[in-house]
Parts: structure tokens; sequence; C-alpha cells
């Protein structure tokens, strides 16, 4: 796979040589792995309209939606060698190319509500996270939202006993992992576009994700409940190749960083209307049960993964983590 990530890094870059490389507009390839009618998708779209408009056609921006060129694993050694300019991974992806910092984000329960989370991305605390992209040779441009996740399986799932010896598809995160292992659950590394597959065949008996993400995927077509947690965030980070991005004209740069910002405000707009809108089209079909819990299950559920903060305080960091919740402590839900 690296081989042809090389080579089509190496045709990206023929492509930008010869005399009609000035008049050519600028091609900025944006991959992703969700679906276009998704919040991510929509923010993608919104992005290339204005890039385009903003430069004044300098820019042609190529979307690639719903892994078409890059699956999770891949995406981001694609960026690094320069096979696409701009991807929109999640939290969870930094972990293991070595900015394990971003994981904190997984952490259940430590996002009380949107307006906590702007605080955390618009402040100091989401700029100091982006600056750790740079020696990656990467450029942290904007976070972009999902949503909060909900709990999936073919088994009721309303107290942490109900867990036990399920097999759950998760993102490849160490904080997740500790997350499900606190529940009993055997946590399965696999990508997001193999995930329907899996559930409807029975190699995993559940996950964890937003409501447009389920929807759109189908994953409420095969499993029987799905549980109403908000027990964690899925945010995406857009970031693009540094290298490119620092040899772009400054015009053209400084309308890209202002398309960027103007899709970010758009998109996030749209990420809670999307998961209401995913809601009520899953209930609608009837395929899967939604599961509501009562305080006192919620409680549980709280306690039951509370030890995570601990397992993984030495790997995401304790100053990062006790930083992070004075962001976010005394914030209500």
């Amino acid at each position: 796979m690296r081989k042809l990530i090389l080579a089509a890094a190496s045709i990206a870059a023929l492509a930008l040589i010869g005399p009609a490389a000035a008049q050519s507009p600028i091609v900025i390839k944006f991959s992703h792995v969700v679906a276009t009618n998704t919040p991510k998708g929509l923010a993608a779209e919104k992005f290339k309209e204005l890039a385009e408009k903003y430069t004044g056609g300098k820019v042609k921006v190529e979307v690639y939606p719903n892994s078409q060129l890059y699956k999770d694993k891949e995406e981001l050694e694609a960026l690094q060698l320069g096979a696409v300019q701009m991807l929109a991974p999640s939290n969870s992806k930094f972990g293991p190319i070595g900015v394990k910092e971003f994981e904190v984000f997984d952490l259940p329960y430590i996002l009380p509500d949107l307006k906590t989370l702007r605080k955390v991305t618009d402040g100091p605390l989401g700029a100091k996270l982006l600056k750790l992209l740079d020696a990656k040779g990467m450029t942290g441009l904007a976070y972009w939202d999902n949503g909060f996740k909900q709990m999936s399986a073919n088994r009721k799932l309303v107290t942490p006993a109900d867990y036990k010896g399920l097999k759950f598809r998760i993102q490849s995160s160490k904080v997740l992992e500790a997350q499900f292992r606190s529940l009993g659950v055997i946590p399965q590394v696999m990508a997001f576009s193999e995930v329907y597959q899996a559930l409807q065949t029975g190699v995993v008996d559940g996950q964890e994700n937003t409501w447009s993400n389920i929807y759109t995927q189908k994953m409420h077509e095969v499993q029987k409940y799905i549980t109403n947690t908000n027990h964690g965030y899925i945010g995406y980070v857009v970031v693009t190749n540094k290298k490119f991005w620092d040899g772009l004209p400054a015009d053209v740069r400084a309308a890209c960083e202002k398309a960027m910002k103007e899709a970010t405000e758009y998109g996030n707009g749209q990420s809670a209307k999307e998961n209401e809108d995913a809601l009520a089209e899953i209930k609608k079909t009837g395929k899967s049960e939604i599961v509501s819990l009562t305080p006192e299950q919620d409680a549980a559920m709280r306690k039951a993964m509370e030890p995570v903060y601990k397992d993984v305080a030495n790997r995401v960091g304790q100053p990062l983590i006790d930083e992070f919740l004075k962001e976010t402590r005394g914030a209500t839900n």
C-alpha cells in the first residue's frame, strides 16, 4: 500500500510541472471516509464551494467521500507523502501516528455538551493541540463536529453487565480500547468502511457512533438496539500537508483560510441538525429499538468507566487530562 501511495504522490507532483503549471488551478484533493450527507461530508463540500469562489478559480478542490481513495489506516500516511492535500480524520486517528494527546477527546463523559467542547477547541488548549501536528508534517486547520456517540448491539444495553463478552468495533485508540475493556467488551479495531458488513455477518456484535453515521451507513438495519448514551464525542481535525500549505501563494492561502473558517462554522452548525434528523429517520424505519437510560442507569455507566482516566493517564498525559478537565469541569449537562 505504501508503494501505491508513493506512486500517487509522484503523479501529483508531476502534475504541477510544466509550462501550463502557472495557469493550471492548484488541486486540493480532500479525502474522507464518511458519506457526503454527514456533517463532515457537508462541511467538505462547503469548503470546496468557498475555496474555489474566494480564490477566483485558482484552486480546485476535489472531494473524495466514503473511503474512495483511502481507508482509515492509510489516509494519514497518504497526506504525509503528499498523495492527498487535505483530510478530516477523527481525533482518535492521531494516536497511532504518535500524537497521543488527541485521544483525550476519546475519554468517556469528558465533554458534557457542545458549548463546553467549543470552549476547548476555540481556546488556547485547542490551538496547542493543533501545533503538535507540525512535527508530523501536517498543519492543523480546524476542528469539525460530528456529535455524541451512542451504543448499538443486538442485545439491549442498559447496565454495564449487558456489555460483558460482546465484540465491539472501535477506532484505533488506546483510550477507546480501555473504555470498552472497563465494560468487559472485546474491542476490535476496524476501518469505518467495513463496519456495516462486520455487523451484518456477526464479526462484531456492536459499535459506538453518532446518529448521523449510524443512519448514513445503515447500521440501524443490522442492529436491533441503539442505546442513547451520549457517552463520548466524535470530532475531526482538518489537516493539510504542511509543505503543500506553506508553499501556497500568500493570497491563495489566505482565501483558503477564510473558506475553511466559514465551512467550519457551517459544518458545525449542521452537525446537531444532521444527528437529530438521522435519529428521527432511524425511529421511522422501526428497524432498531431506541433505548433510553434512567438517571440511575446513566450513573452506573459513568461509574463503570471512571477507571479509564487512570488507565490512560500515562499515555495521554495526566497534565493534559487535568488541563482538559479544568476547561470542562463545572459545565452543566
